[in-house]
């Protein structure tokens, strides 16, 4: 089983890249499913731009990083995503990402890590309805970064320390990705 944590900005001096990290470090501490950390910056996917919607093409993508990125988010069980949000909602890299590949999504969980204004809540509510679309499985289970760590945090390169009041929080919302994707991989086809 492999849980993903994706890196939802690609911006100059994001802050998203610090809890994803800590996240990363935290479930890669479990023994029980394989963890892997993705960035958006990896896949500078154009905007969605194939001949027919996300949910028709079966993998038959045009574009050559379309299919590497659809293969990447195949090869999970679950998602945790961090974002930002921008102006009530979250970045456009990442719908774009989201919107790119459907089949692969289907059926699995996902949580999310959002901070910014009212601590990124508006962001994470637009991404569970997307996630529904998706076909996703969004949790309850998430984290919203409140501004002081998140101020203290992107003025220091030593951010664990400032993470570990969210330890337990993180600790809920990893085990419930686990839990769901362990319980939904049973329920999904097999890959042929």
């Amino acid at each position: 089983m492999k849980i993903q944590i994706i890196i939802g900005s690609t911006r100059q001096n994001r802050f998203s890249e610090k809890p994803a990290r800590w996240l990363f470090a935290l479930a890669r501490q479990r023994r029980d499913f394989e963890t892997e950390l993705l960035d958006l910056r990896d896949y500078p996917l154009p905007f969605y731009d194939e001949p027919v919607p996300a949910m028709m093409i079966k993998g038959n993508y045009t574009n050559e990083l379309a299919r590497k990125w659809a293969k990447k988010v195949g090869e999970g069980d679950g998602y945790i995503i961090v974002t930002p949000e921008y102006n009530h909602g979250y970045p456009a890299v990442l719908k774009n990402a989201l919107d790119y590949v459907f089949d692969e999504w289907n059926g699995k969980p996902v949580a999310f890590v959002s901070y910014g204004g009212v601590l990124g809540a508006r962001s994470v509510q637009q991404l569970q309805a997307v996630a529904i679309e998706l076909r996703l499985v969004p949790l309850a289970a998430g984290l919203l970064i409140p501004p002081q760590i998140f101020r203290e945090a992107a003025k220091n390169d030593q951010v664990n320390a400032l993470f570990e009041p969210l330890t337990p929080f993180a600790n809920t919302m990893i085990n419930e990705v686990a839990e769901w994707a362990k319980q939904l991989q049973a329920g999904r086809p097999k890959a042929s």
